[in-house]
C-alpha cells in the first residue's frame, strides 16, 4: 500500500519557471491531479550567539537564510489537512508548513475556510554558509504557537504580494526567529484543475494598497462629474434667463414700452 501511495503521489519543484530568482514554486499531485500549489519568496532571520573578542562575553549575530531554489520537497494532501515540507543544503534547513480546513458558523450561515495552522523550521548552526563561529553549534527547531495565518475562504487561493513577518520561537534559548514571506500565491485544498489556482483572496495589506491606488482615480472622476454637472446647470440657467423679457429698472424707460 505504501509503495502504491508513493507511486501515485508526485512532487515538483518548479522554481526555475519563475522570473524572480527569490521566488519558489512547488506543486503536489496525487492520482495525477494537483492537490497543493505554493508560490512564494521566503527568508529566515535567525539570531545566534558568538564569542566576543575577549572570549568571555557572548554577543548575538544574525543569519539571513533564504529558501534555496534547489530545495527538496515532500507533501501530502487530505480533505481537511495538508502539508508541505522543504529541505535544502543537505537537510541543514527544513521548513514544514501545515494547513487545515474547517467549518464555522457566521451570521450568513455555515461557512468553511482554510488557514496556515503551523510552521516548523529546523536549522543547524554548525552549517557554515550562514552561521559563522556559532557557540555550541547544533540543530534547533523554531515553531509557531497557535498559529492562524493566511485565512482564506474554502475553494479560493490566497494571494499577498506585500511582505509578511511571522515570528517563531526557537529551542535555542527561546530566541525569536522571523519568517519573511512575500509574493505569496497558495492553495492547499480544492484546486479546480491541474496547475490552476482558484479565484484569489487578497490579503488585507494588498486590498488596502489597491484601494489607495484607485481612490485618487475615483475622487478625480467624481470631481470631474461635479464640474460637468455644474457647468451644465449654469449653461441651462443662462439660456433660460437670456430668453426672458428684461424689465428696465429705470422707470423713465417705461414710456418707450408697449
Amino acid at each position: 500500500a505504501a509503495a502504491r501511495l508513493a507511486a501515485e503521489q508526485e512532487v515538483e519543484n518548479l522554481s526555475g519557471l519563475s522570473p524572480n530568482p527569490e521566488k519558489d514554486i512547488f506543486v503536489v499531485r496525487e492520482n495525477r491531479t494537483t492537490c497543493l500549489m505554493a508560490e512564494f519568496a521566503a527568508k529566515f532571520i535567525v539570531p545566534y550567539d558568538v564569542w566576543a573578542s575577549n572570549y568571555v562575553d557572548l554577543i548575538t549575530e544574525q543569519a539571513d537564510i533564504p529558501l534555496s531554489r534547489g530545495a527538496e520537497m515532500k507533501g501530502k494532501c487530505g480533505t481537511n489537512e495538508s502539508e508541505l515540507e522543504l529541505s535544502w543544503l543537505d537537510q541543514a534547513y527544513t521548513l514544514k508548513l501545515s494547513f487545515v480546513k474547517e467549518g464555522h458558523n457566521t451570521s450568513r450561515g455555515p461557512e468553511a475556510s482554510w488557514r496556515l495552522s503551523r510552521i516548523q523550521f529546523t536549522y543547524d548552526t554548525s552549517e557554515r554558509t550562514y552561521f559563522k563561529d556559532a557557540v555550541s553549534p547544533g540543530k534547533h527547531t523554531a515553531s509557531s504557537h497557535r498559529l492562524s495565518a493566511l485565512v482564506t475562504p474554502a475553494g479560493r487561493s490566497y494571494e499577498c504580494q506585500a511582505q509578511q513577518t511571522i515570528s517563531l520561537v526557537s529551542s535555542d534559548h527561546q530566541k525569536s526567529v522571523q519568517l519573511l514571506l512575500s509574493e505569496v500565491r497558495l492553495q492547499p485544498f480544492d484546486i479546480p484543475a491541474d496547475f490552476v489556482f482558484s479565484e484569489e483572496h487578497k490579503c488585507p495589506v494588498d486590498q488596502r494598497e489597491q484601494l489607495e491606488e484607485t481612490l485618487p482615480l475615483i475622487l478625480g472622476l467624481i470631481l470631474g462629474l461635479v464640474i460637468v454637472i455644474t457647468l451644465g446647470i449654469y449653461h441651462i440657467h443662462h439660456k433660460l434667463t437670456a430668453s426672458q423679457v428684461q424689465i428696465p429698472r429705470d422707470r423713465s424707460q417705461y414710456k418707450h414700452m408697449g
